[in-house]
């Protein structure tokens, strides 16, 4: 069985669309999904979600382009604080969004390091969001490392080659989208093929980026059979061990998930 480690469930909101998504998703074979938080606000409120589904986990953050909806940023202690709720995973998304430029530079990287420290705090990992900004990702990572110990994954990785290997120095973990299925994603199929084998997850970021061939079209977590399928075809591994392989990263990673 697959998990999609990274989806947006409250973005499906018209009446009984939730139930019916992850229905579609558990005939697909994806068992599990960790619906992300991208506010403060909205984190507290995904926590309904999790609740009524038990193969539903949750993480909590404020991602770059919130990050200066309510100012000052987010105090690390309320984010881990929350983040003690039973179906509460990790912590995230944050990170850098300088394509996108919807917050000041030194906001987003405020934002970020309150992040970072909130899964100090919460002894979980944190889910960052990585766009255009990978010299600072790499930078913020390694400073808040003096500070103690962090696990981190970078999700629907489509950065640098470079970005990847200091990754991989700090022995961070990588989740593919449907991006690695696209015409143009051949950048990102080589990372996938290099990074490490237990490093590596898989996930949808639905309902963005449907990958092959529902490209175009809402994404939604049974679609994350045909990103692990494309994954396994570049790894050189059967569907199966790659199902196998994803599933005990990720409770490898997120180790709440796993008791």
């Amino acid at each position: 069985m697959l998990v999609d480690s990274h989806c947006h469930l409250d973005y499906f909101n018209q009446p009984g669309e939730q139930a019916e998504v992850i229905a579609r998703a558990v005939a697909a074979g994806v068992s599990e999904m960790v619906s992300i938080g991208v506010t403060l606000a909205q984190s507290r409120e995904i926590l309904a979600i999790a609740e009524a589904h038990e193969n539903v986990w949750a993480c909590v953050g404020v991602h770059p382009n919130h990050a200066a909806d309510v100012l000052p940023v987010v105090e690390p202690e309320v984010l881990a604080k929350l983040a003690e709720h039973p179906k509460v995973i990790g912590i995230g998304e944050s990170g850098l969004d300088y394509f996108y430029d919807k917050a000041p530079k030194d906001v987003q990287e405020q934002n970020f390091r309150a992040n970072i420290r909130a899964a100090r705090l919460a002894g979980m990992p944190i889910c960052i969001h990585a766009r255009d900004a990978d010299e600072d990702i790499a930078r913020i990572l390694r400073e808040e490392r003096e500070g103690g110990h962090f696990e981190f994954l970078l999700h629907c990785f489509s950065s640098s080659r470079w970005l990847a290997e200091q990754a991989m120095e700090l022995g961070g973990y990588f989740s593919f989208s449907g991006i690695i299925t696209f015409p143009k994603g051949e950048a990102v199929r080589e990372v996938a093929a290099m990074v490490p084998a237990d490093r590596i997850l898989v996930e949808t970021d639905s309902p963005y980026l449907a990958p092959a061939p529902y490209r175009g079209k809402r994404n939604e977590p049974a679609y994350t059979a045909y990103t692990a399928a494309k994954l396994a075809e570049v790894r050189g591994l059967s569907e199966e061990a790659l199902a196998a392989l994803t599933t005990r990263n990720f409770r490898t990673l997120f180790p709440k998930a796993a008791s």
